[in-house]
């Protein structure tokens, strides 16, 4: 007896039980070394040059490598910029237009497709393309779409009507390149909306339509309410996304007609890039990137507060 007492007292080894091993692996010890390599990445691909950025801010570097501190003298040229102010105001519109566009496609074909049975991740992976597309790509395709001598035009020429200068007349080109960016990004949120409604159970929405609610009141009563979390998150990624246009702008219509389309990424390209003032472009950098901090904060809060 002796010897099986000690032989069950010798097989009870510390450090090799399941509680042990779960002990060992939260030493914050062994994540660290995990993380280390990813962490060097996003230290020197995002905190370097936001950090860089706010330092070149406060200077009037030049590209011939020449600077000087100018504190905060172009803050305050900022304020008293026309061009930066109507690029503001530019990339407000453009957002008012695009964002809510964006939404309601994506909400649209992800309830499409939540009810599709057949051949549902074929025509996710059809809508979702555009997503992946080259905006360089997709930019050069929608321009010839949009010329006077283009498809839509085109096609309205064999109705009989005039041609429209989508990219050519003020108040056309930002709904126009909000078309465009809106088919290019709406497969992103589609795919988050389809995943909060498949988190909707089945069971709400047949007791609603046992009390006798129909379709329309169903999604008004039933499904946005519990889609708030989902359309608030999507809300914001598009909100950050608009405020960082600038490819589709780059290649479609240069900032114009008349500045028309000229936002605030495309003013920082302008300057940092044209007039080789590379001060005054971090600026705008820097501004583009409080705006989108609060932006964030924002998001943080309210799921905070749903949570």
């Amino acid at each position: 007896m002796s010897d099986g007492v000690s032989h069950r007292i010798k097989g009870a080894r510390p450090g090799t039980g399941p509680r042990a091993r779960r002990g060992r692996w939260r030493d914050p010890t062994t994540a660290l070394i995990f993380l280390l390599p990813m962490l060097a990445l996003f230290i020197v691909f995002r905190f370097m040059p936001a950090f860089g950025s706010i330092g070149m801010s406060l200077t009037d570097y030049k590209i011939s490598g020449e600077w000087s501190l100018v504190g905060l003298e172009n803050y305050e040229r900022l304020i008293s910029d026309q061009v930066f102010l109507d690029s503001l105001k530019t990339t407000a519109i453009y957002t008012a237009i695009y964002v809510p566009l964006t939404i309601v496609i994506a909400l649209a074909t992800a309830m499409l497709l939540n009810s599709v049975v057949w051949w549902k991740g074929v025509f996710r992976g059809a809508l979702f393309l555009p997503y992946v597309t080259s905006f360089i790509l997709a930019g050069l395709v929608w321009r010839w779409v949009y010329e006077v001598d283009g498809l839509i035009n085109g096609l309205l020429a064999e109705l009989g009507a005039g041609p429209i200068g989508f990219l050519e007349e003020t108040a056309l080109v930002l709904p126009s390149l909000a078309v465009v960016s809106a088919w290019k990004g709406f497969g992103y949120s589609m795919l988050i909306l389809m995943a909060g409604l498949k988190a909707i159970p089945d069971s709400y929405l047949e007791a609603a339509r046992v009390d006798g609610a129909s379709a329309w009141q169903r999604f008004w009563k039933v499904i946005l309410p519990l889609l708030k979390p989902v359309l608030f998150f999507v809300l914001v990624i598009e909100t950050i996304v608009s405020f960082q246009v600038f490819d589709t702008i780059y290649v479609m219509t240069g900032g114009g007609p008349a500045r028309a389309s000229y936002t605030l990424v495309y003013a920082l390209y302008d300057q940092g890039f044209r007039a080789f003032d590379f001060g005054y472009a971090a600026t705008i950098g820097v501004v583009i990137f409080l705006i989108v901090l609060v932006i964030t904060l924002i998001q943080r809060r309210f799921l905070d507060r749903e949570a």
